[in-house]
């Protein structure tokens, strides 16, 4: 009996400690679980959620500042010595330094000193061009055949294409056959790529990197093609691995499209600097625009510095982005119209209240009067509108004029006979608005598409000039306070503004990478554009031995491209971004 109580007891106790020890596993396992979705959680709020809040924080309550940051000194005075023209000539341009008479020597000191600050650009921080070709880099290989590109879009989006198509050519040893441009967009330009740009330039221009012919040779001309609309944003493996192959059936590869076709990152260096070399030197304007353009320069900087407005307030951008603050019934119903006629324009049934808030429209002309008063800029400061007509016309720019009543544009500059052999050609239009905004003492985009982008990275290219990209969604949500009568023009709105600009202004910067959460060929859709920041792949820094004078040399000993990983550069790199 006592044998069977102790067997009995044993029992017992191994259930208890078995029922212990699975308590206690449970309790582990429900710990695990709790700080997995803590985390996860918390991820997902700060991916999604944190940002906006804290936005709308910064915003409604007008005691903290949207901003806090150091000041760095990015509107600090610094001459443009050193920087080079839009068309790419290693001297300084004449016409980029403010004299002494524009600096308005009558006034106070400190008065003076805030009129300077307005105008001069960010430091440049000594980053120059470099776009030397590596000593491994040789002339184009024995051509394996044509390459037809159709361009399409505007003018800057055309010109990134042809940029990328010209580098796709090196990569697939081919021929390429001067592209041909986009005849069937909103703006109808019959234009050819000699009408807008300097043909024989272009080709001579890249003998060492691309074989470029005019036209397709006659026996070819109705050989079978394959027609071929390359994938966005692809690598190097893909052009040889996918496309490379048809070359064993033919002669001709159509490229359909030609804008994203090629990756913003991760590309052979050789390739991204052949990419600046086309963009920043190839591909230059047509004689008649070029001279023109540099005569729209001189004009409006007759009477001292100017800014350079992209008023990206156009029919076509208006329709396409679905925005209709402060449009009438009557305009918002024309350009659902437009869009919904427009087949290739995916979205169609657009809310323009969440498009505003969210940053994804463009300023309104008298918002962006409100932007540059609140910055500091002078009532009499000479602004010129570097876009196509705007839509609403003379009424709809009424804000903008109140503010600044020294508004110019193409037509009040120059005569009705200096405009009459471009007038009818949007894409001739849009360059010589385009060679005023690279050559403009401020450029000021109010929307971040194709020719805002290309400007900027060209100014960045020139020495950083001073670019001033407003922060759309931060200004939308001190607009509506206006609206709402919680906040008035004046030096409260001046302070918040400036604060959130101080470090929008152009100043040297890494291109950024994707966005945090994307995934997928998502990622290469939100990365920042090659164009719009050739940092680092095409400027290296002169702070310490490069010359200002010419790029810097590219050999063995001394690599000074900043994506070959140079030490030194690198430790810059990273002071520029800390900073």
């Amino acid at each position: 009996m006592q044998q069977w109580q102790a067997q009995h007891q044993a029992v017992l106790g191994h259930g208890r400690r078995q029922k212990a020890r699975s308590g206690g596993g449970c309790l582990i396992r429900l710990l695990w679980i709790s700080g997995y979705l803590t985390v996860t959680l918390g991820a997902l709020f700060s991916t999604f959620f944190y940002p906006d809040l804290l936005s709308i924080l910064r915003t409604r309550n007008l005691n903290v500042q949207p901003y806090v940051l150091p000041k760095q000194g990015d509107l600090g005075v610094q001459t443009r010595t050193g920087e080079l023209s839009w068309k790419q000539e290693l001297i300084p341009p004449h016409l980029s330094r403010l004299e002494k008479s524009d600096v308005q020597s009558d006034l106070p000191d400190d008065k003076a000193l805030e009129f300077k600050k307005l105008w001069k650009p960010p430091p440049n921080r000594g980053f120059i061009p470099c776009v030397d070709k590596s000593p491994s880099y040789t002339g184009p290989a024995k051509s394996r055949g044509y390459l037809l590109v159709q361009s399409n879009g505007g003018l800057n989006q055309m010109r990134a294409g042809i940029c990328d198509m010209v580098a796709v050519a090196r990569i697939l040893n081919a021929t390429l056959v001067v592209p041909e441009l986009d005849k069937r967009s909103f703006w109808q330009d019959s234009s050819n790529f000699a009408d807008v740009f300097d043909v024989d330039y272009f080709i001579d221009a890249l003998k060492g990197d691309v074989n470029v012919v005019k036209t397709l040779p006659s026996e070819l001309v109705s050989a079978p093609k394959a027609v071929k609309q390359f994938q966005s944003w692809s690598n190097i493996k893909y052009y040889q691995e996918s496309i490379a192959p048809l070359w064993r059936e033919y002669k001709v590869i159509r490229a359909s499209k030609s804008d994203s076709r090629l990756a913003n990152n991760d590309l052979p260096s050789d390739i991204q600097k052949l990419r600046c070399r086309v963009h920043y030197n190839a591909l230059r304007f047509a004689p008649q625009i070029s001279s023109f353009g540099q005569k729209l320069v001189e004009k409006m900087r007759s009477d001292g510095p100017f800014i350079a407005l992209h008023l990206r307030y156009e029919k076509d951008m208006l329709a396409f982005s679905g925005c209709t603050y402060g449009l009438t019934e009557a305009e918002a119903d024309e350009l659902s119209s437009i869009r919904e006629h427009t087949a290739h324009w995916k979205v169609k049934d657009i809310n323009s209240t969440e498009q505003r808030s969210r940053g994804f429209c463009p300023l309104t002309p008298t918002e962006i009067g409100i932007f540059l008063r609140a910055l500091g800029y002078p009532n009499n400061t000479r602004i010129y509108i570097a876009a196509g007509e705007i839509y609403g016309g003379d009424e709809r720019i009424a804000g903008l004029i109140s503010r600044f009543p020294n508004v110019m544009r193409k037509e009040t500059v120059a005569s009705v006979d200096e405009l009459a052999p471009f007038v009818s050609h949007s894409t001739q239009l849009a360059a010589l608005d385009y060679i005023v905004s690279v050559e403009s003492d401020v450029f000021v985009p109010s929307y971040s598409g194709h020719m805002a982008r290309a400007v900027e990275g060209h100014r960045r290219y020139l020495g950083h000039r001073k670019t001033i990209t407003p922060d759309r969604k931060e200004l939308v949500a001190l607009f509506d306070m206006l609206d709402r009568g919680e906040l008035e023009e004046g030096p409260k709105l001046a302070e918040l503004i400036t604060e959130i600009h101080r470090r929008r202004q152009g100043s040297p910067r890494k291109r950024k990478g994707p966005l945090t959460g994307t995934k997928g060929r998502d990622r290469f859709r939100t990365e920042e554009a090659f164009y719009t920041n050739p940092l680092p792949d095409c400027l290296c820094s002169d702070l310490m031995t490069i010359s200002k004078g010419s790029p810097p040399a590219w050999n063995e000993t001394n690599k000074w491209s900043i994506a070959n990983n140079d030490l030194n550069t690198s430790r810059i790199l990273a002071s520029v971004q800390r900073q």
